[in-house]
């Protein structure tokens, strides 16, 4: 049975830091905490040039999703229909833009702070210059607006496209390692109209809850419809507030549930009307490879039936040697960087590949769980 695909320790508002040194007496830590198929190594990604510095934002450091793959066999993709010219059109505007890298994560303190490290160029290279999402996982309604504007504000300003990532709907990991969020589903339908009203006018990807409907088998039935219509909810809430934002809802990823019954949940969820859903995420923190989860996704829109618009999103973060054959989830060894964050993957329904979780950052194995741990960072990148 899979359990949580994710460990995050919520972080506050402010920046801090933990070091911890390596037996080679380097600072190896920074930032507070916040399978099946042998796989063929993915082409290793070419750094953008660095996003202009912006200002320093309040939002929280990234946090840090722990996958535990189930084991299940490769499936074929089923053809699925072209877009119109109309819904190519709808998606131009977004593909042509490049995402945006915010300029407050771990892994740019660590840069900053350790110039003279020997292993400072390739994690600047190849990590610390690629985009990545900026997480939302503490449940601070106060503060929840302006932090999440500071991030799409920055993006706007640029030109480029923040992904964020809302993580906070009750009974998150289902008590595990990541327990937290809002005390109850009204609060987080609070939440989560304070968080729309930070998303500006501009292009914004949101990955809706991590982990939300894979993992909802531990609740009741009663209380996955309850969490569905939330979550169905905030899909139209983020649309409303902002009709350029693209929604995107849990799918697990390739080694979990059966296409046909995530798309069950994902239905029960909104996720396929147009309304409020662009279509699913999947592989968040995980390292199934891509032609893996191409081909999943795939059949889990099939199956969703919803408008030939909605796509897919997969994070490529961490899956650039696959998923370890023996199911190991917590900073598996040899494990390297994926393909690099794009919004142009030239595969018919797949809209991106996103590095939603930042590599570096912890399962729990190789440094405290969500921070950035620089040998595991090398280890990716090298």
């Amino acid at each position: 049975m899979v359990v949580a695909a994710s460990v995050v320790v919520a972080v506050g508002t402010a920046t801090g830091m933990m070091s911890a040194l390596d037996g080679r007496g380097r600072s190896d830590e920074a930032g507070p905490p916040a399978v099946t198929r042998t796989p063929s190594l993915e082409p290793r990604p070419l750094p953008p040039s660095p996003s202009p510095s912006a200002t320093k934002s309040p939002s929280p450091t990234p946090a840090s999703p722990k996958p535990k793959p189930k084991a299940a066999p490769s499936r074929k993709a089923t053809p699925t229909p072209s877009p119109t010219r109309t819904e190519r059109e709808q998606r131009r505007a977004v593909v042509s833009a490049r995402l945006y890298r915010h300029p407050e994560s771990q892994v740019l303190k660590w840069v900053r702070d350790h110039l003279g490290d020997p292993r400072h160029a390739v994690i600047e290279s190849r990590i610390a210059a690629q985009p990545a999402a900026v997480w939302f996982a503490d449940f601070t309604p106060d503060t929840i607006t302006a932090r999440v504007r500071a991030v799409t504000s920055g993006g706007s300003a640029l030109s480029r496209v923040p992904v964020v990532v809302p993580y906070a709907v009750p009974n998150r990991d289902c008590g595990g390692h990541s327990q937290g969020g809002a005390p109850d589903l009204d609060a987080y339908d609070a939440w989560i109209d304070r968080f729309a009203a930070g998303l500006g006018s501009g292009d914004v990807i949101v990955i809706l809850e991590p982990d939300s409907i894979a993992q909802a088998e531990c609740l009741s039935a009663a209380e996955r419809a309850a969490r569905f219509a939330s979550l169905a909810r905030a899909g139209r809430a983020f649309k409303a507030a902002n009709p350029k934002a693209r929604v995107y809802y849990d799918a697990g990823h390739s080694g979990w549930n059966a296409p046909g019954r995530q798309a069950a949940w994902l239905k029960q969820a909104g996720a396929a009307s147009a309304a409020s859903s662009d279509g699913i995420f999947s592989n968040v923190s995980n390292f199934h490879a891509t032609t893996d989860e191409i081909a999943y996704d795939r059949q889990v829109l099939d199956a969703l039936d919803g408008p030939a618009s909605l796509g897919a999103v997969i994070d490529t973060s961490r899956n650039g040697a696959g998923a370890p054959a023996d199911g190991e989830w917590c900073d598996p060894a040899g494990r390297k960087l994926g393909r690099a964050p794009t919004l142009s993957t030239g595969e018919a329904r797949i809209d991106a590949y996103l590095w939603v979780k930042l590599p570096g950052e912890s399962d729990g194995c190789k440094g405290k769980p969500g921070t950035f741990t620089a040998s595991y960072a090398y280890d990716l990148a090298r």
